[in-house]
């Protein structure tokens, strides 16, 4: 019995992303470093979680951030792709080379001349009103 080629059941691999799936609260965003399906949403099924990423500055202005790179060099010898915002952190972390958006924004900062602060520090009680009809 010869079977054809096309008879047979073929299998599509499924493209997988590694991107950041939002949680937390309005005004305060937390992320997990997820694997999902290309074509899901973000609020879609997920995978497997490979990571974690707080945007919010901490009290010693640090972003914190903790990767399972054995799960995430396993999820790219698979074939998985990275989104932009996942390939800057594990640029940053040392995991690949730094993606170019990053030194971008590092040659902006450079550039850009401090902000100066308009509001000047209250100490307890307001200046008085230069304006005596307010």
């Amino acid at each position: 019995m010869i079977i054809m080629a096309s008879a047979l059941p073929t299998f599509t691999k499924i493209a997988k992303v590694i991107r950041l799936n939002r949680h937390g609260c309005t005004n305060r965003p937390f992320y997990h470093i997820v694997v999902q399906k290309t074509k899901d949403n973000q609020d879609g099924p997920v995978i497997e979680q490979v990571g974690s990423f707080d945007a919010m500055p901490n009290n010693k202005n640090e972003k914190l951030v903790a990767l399972n790179f054995e799960r995430i060099q396993y999820w790219l010898s698979q074939g998985a792709k990275l989104s932009d915002p996942v390939a800057q952190l594990l640029g940053l972390s040392g995991f690949l080379p730094n993606h170019p958006r990053t030194i971008i924004q590092a040659w902006k900062n450079r550039r850009e001349p401090p902000r100066e602060r308009k509001i000047e520090a209250i100490k307890g009680i307001a200046p008085p009103l230069d304006n005596p009809k307010l």
